[in-house]
């Protein structure tokens, strides 16, 4: 673990179940005596969630909805991330740019090289390029995930999409993780809630960032 504090981010498409296993994490750590920084993207800071409402509820081409999110994320990380980081918290975060790439990338089909050189320019700083120290994927067949959020809420702009833009999407996810393997924990997000929580708990304490 870093100096500097320990990042997670939490990645999957809509109804893979990500929430309840953020604040679940989150405790586990706070009884491990650790400060924990709670947030998300798009969003987590003023500003951030005011462009989060525009992606997601705004008709808007995938250049704009791409900019908008790592304007965001460039706020995020200057007025949350970094410095949560540097006073050594555990920062958890539901979603981050493995997302972009997912669902800008993979869902809409957007240019994997503009995402690239937006991700060096917005993550860029004295440390270099900012990821995540870990980051969980709760990795789920976008059929199921298409009956879960049918009976969850009323759909926002990505959620009332077609199963075959998660399927998309879960591919470009898919692609992340096969090209930085030692950052994913892959869970099957299909399984019961105890045993997706399990398999969660276990990655962390063999990295030695959670008690057993």
């Amino acid at each position: 673990m870093s100096s500097t504090g320990l990042f997670i981010s939490f990645e999957g498409i809509d109804g893979a179940g990500k929430s309840t296993h953020i604040e679940a994490l989150a405790q586990a750590f706070a009884q491990q005596g650790r400060q924990v920084t709670l947030t998300r993207e798009p969003g987590g800071t003023p500003l951030a969630e005011k462009l989060r409402e525009m992606v997601l509820h705004d008709a808007m081409d995938s250049l704009t909805e791409s900019l908008l999110v790592f304007a965001a994320r460039r706020d995020h990380l200057q007025q949350v991330i970094e410095p949560a980081l540097a006073r050594g918290d555990v920062v958890l975060c539901d979603r981050f740019t493995d997302a972009t790439f997912a669902y800008q990338g993979g869902g809409r089909g957007f240019d994997l090289t503009v995402l690239r050189q937006l991700e060096a320019w917005v993550q860029t700083s004295a440390h270099g390029l900012r990821q995540p120290d870990v980051t969980v994927w709760f990795e789920l067949d976008p059929a199921i995930a298409a009956q879960r959020l049918a009976a969850a809420r009323v759909p926002d702009r990505f959620e009332s999409q077609p199963v075959a833009f998660f399927q998309a999407v879960s591919d470009g996810y898919a692609a992340r993780a096969e090209a930085d393997a030692a950052r994913f924990v892959r869970l099957n997000a299909a399984q019961a809630r105890e045993a997706v929580w399990a398999q969660l708990h276990a990655s962390l304490v063999q990295r030695g960032w959670l008690s057993a």
